[in-house]
């Protein structure tokens, strides 16, 4: 039983792996699971330029996990906006609180509100950032000045570059995306 457990695991880690997502010019636009990247492919709306190391298996066949995709059609992407959420918030901060620069698992940071919300503090691109539990019991329902804290950089609103940047932070890992991201 055990073993069925590890081997699930394994398997449900290998479809979260990111994929570099190409537009049909070769310009990277994204990054998907490796599940999502699977279904692109096998729908015909993409094609597997780079394979990684590892397969899927199913009853009938086994399918080598894509590294880097590329979609079939070209698709105009139009000024890329993201959801404000607390997984996007974490990645444009690096997994890395404002406060104290520490690196942390996303289940260890929290989000702060530079301006409080008790003082009509928005939950927006411009005022949330990432912070560890001890700096946001620190600050409290003060502003950064008021608690004698600063921040590492202002918050500001996923853009290109952000994205082209976690695109190349998680390349490194992955030496096949190395030419699709000019480094």
């Amino acid at each position: 039983m055990e073993n069925l457990k590890t081997k699930m695991a394994s398997h449900h880690s290998r479809l979260q792996k990111p994929v570099l997502v190409l537009n049909a010019s070769y310009e990277p636009i994204n990054i998907c699971a490796a599940r999502r990247a699977l279904v692109l492919v096998l729908k015909g709306i993409a094609a597997a330029e780079e394979l990684s190391s590892t397969a899927v298996h199913s009853s009938r066949r086994a399918l080598r996990v894509p590294s880097v995709i590329r979609l079939l059609e070209y698709r105009r992407i139009p000024h890329q906006t993201r959801a404000l959420s607390r997984k996007n918030i974490l990645m444009r901060d690096r997994y890395t609180c404002q406060y104290c620069m520490k690196i942390l698992p996303a289940g260890e940071l929290t989000l702060d509100h530079v301006i409080p919300r008790s003082r009509a503090g928005e939950s927006a691109w411009e005022n949330l950032v990432a912070c560890c539990h001890h700096c946001n019991n620190r600050k409290g329902s003060r502003t950064p000045e008021e608690a004698g804290m600063r921040l590492a950089r202002q918050p500001r609103p996923f853009s290109l570059h952000t994205s082209r940047h976690l695109m190349r932070l998680l390349g490194k890992g992955d030496e096949q995306w190395r030419k699709y991201l000019f480094f």
